[in-house]
């Protein structure tokens, strides 16, 4: 079996951080209002206002290194990360953690979207789903285990210390993008880079698969937003079994990121197809589960893992479109994914306001998915009826004849 090389993992440990910083404030949210003496709202526009800065950043961040070496945006980005959480872990005020999360936060976007570029040119063309699933390993795992385990050390030793930890992680990341990640060619960027990244958005089929990533994910994260006062009001579960829920959900996600990379490294098209139906299934299902705990409980595992695992394909798809210069628009599909969430969300809430009851928004969540499903159906007939060479893992299609910028593989196993 081949070796995955070191730089994927250096890659992983980025989002292990990352996805900490993004969601351990959840979990610390009291801590942090009691110690900056404002109300849980307004604690809440930490969650609020990283998650805008995911989406702006992701865009304008790419765009502004677009002429730069990946390696050296990596690690700077990497730098930035650092920063965002030392500047959270002593900040004395609110408006000092609030700049430290937007700090944090711009560094998300670019850092996925330039990772799964690094990721899928480490390995050979039929294992690029499987490699960027291993970046996104590290979200995952942040998810199942990060989370839990930052929360407990912020509630025993103050939530300060959560953030020196993940600062901590920050630099050991850094140190193995330093190691192991390999420079690219010198000659694939410089001048007019960015007029060739826009150039990506002129493939009908790059815009089909952001829309996919908007749908698709929304639909997941519609759903899961409101999982709370689901679980507890209409499940009838107790408070405390929600952090376990959240467990087993994020064991989802995990399961599913490796499950998709491969199927996506397989038949990418029918592989989301699938995934998305799937998905589809599991939310209507949802809609009757979700008021018997343990029925809840096994809906919920099956919806992280089947919306997590078009993830990898998402993201690989719209790479095979814009391979030429696929930088920018993979950072524009990681601010998708956070669309997506966003949108999710609001409708999900909207419902809720108005008055259809705690489940609404699973049914909303259904909805997206549908569209998902006839956006991805209508981008691979499309793709059909232009050359009939749908992108897999194993063969290149038609609308790329050309490699991807090639890397320098030195001392990768």
């Amino acid at each position: 079996m081949t070796k995955m090389p070191l730089g994927l993992f250096a890659l992983a440990l980025g989002g292990f951080g990352i996805g900490l910083t993004e969601f351990v404030i959840l979990g610390l949210l009291p801590e942090v209002a009691a110690d900056f003496a404002v109300s849980i709202p307004v604690a809440g526009h930490l969650v609020s206002g990283y998650a805008l800065s995911v989406a702006v950043g992701g865009v304008l961040v790419t765009a502004a290194t677009a002429a730069l070496r990946p390696k050296t945006v990596l690690c700077a980005l990497m730098v930035l990360f650092i920063l965002g959480n030392l500047l959270s872990a002593v900040a004395g005020d609110y408006a000092t953690m609030f700049a430290g999360r937007v700090v944090a936060a711009l560094c998300h976007g670019a850092f996925f979207g330039i990772g799964a570029v690094l990721a899928s040119n480490l390995v050979t063309p039929d294992r690029k789903a499987r490699a960027i699933s291993i970046m996104f390993a590290g979200l995952t795992i942040a998810n199942v285990l990060g989370v839990p385990m930052g929360t407990f050390l912020g509630q025993q030793l103050g939530w300060r210390s959560t953030f020196w930890a993940i600062t901590v992680v920050g630099v050991i990341a850094l140190a193995g993008l330093v190691a192991y990640v390999p420079a690219q060619d010198a000659a694939q960027r410089g001048p007019g880079q960015l007029r060739r990244e826009l150039g990506a958005f002129t493939s009908g089929q790059v815009w089909l698969s952001i829309l996919v990533t908007v749908f698709g994910f929304g639909a997941m994260f519609g759903a899961f937003t409101y999982i709370a006062p689901m679980l507890t009001s209409l499940a009838g579960m107790p408070a405390e079994a929600v952090p376990w829920m959240l467990v087993v959900f994020g064991a989802g996600l995990f399961t599913g990121n490796i499950i998709g990379g491969r199927a996506a490294d397989g038949n990418l098209d029918k592989s989301l197809l699938v995934l998305l139906s799937t998905l589809t299934i599991v939310l209507l299902v949802f809609t009757i589960t979700v008021h018997n705990p343990w029925g809840a409980a096994v809906t919920l595992f099956l919806l992280g893992a089947v919306g997590f695992a078009a993830v990898p394909g998402m993201q690989t798809r719209v790479l095979s479109f814009a391979h030429r210069a696929p930088t920018l628009a993979s950072g524009v599909n990681i601010s998708a994914f956070n669309l997506g969430n966003a949108i999710g969300a609001y409708l999900g809430g909207t419902t809720i306001a108005a008055g259809l009851g705690l489940s609404s928004p699973v049914w909303v969540g259904a909805g997206l998915a549908v569209t998902a499903v006839a956006l991805m159906g209508a981008a691979s007939l499309l793709l059909r009826r232009t050359n009939n060479t749908p992108p897999s893992g194993t063969t290149e299609t038609a609308l790329t004849p050309s490699p991807a910028p090639a890397l320098t593989r030195k001392g990768l196993s």
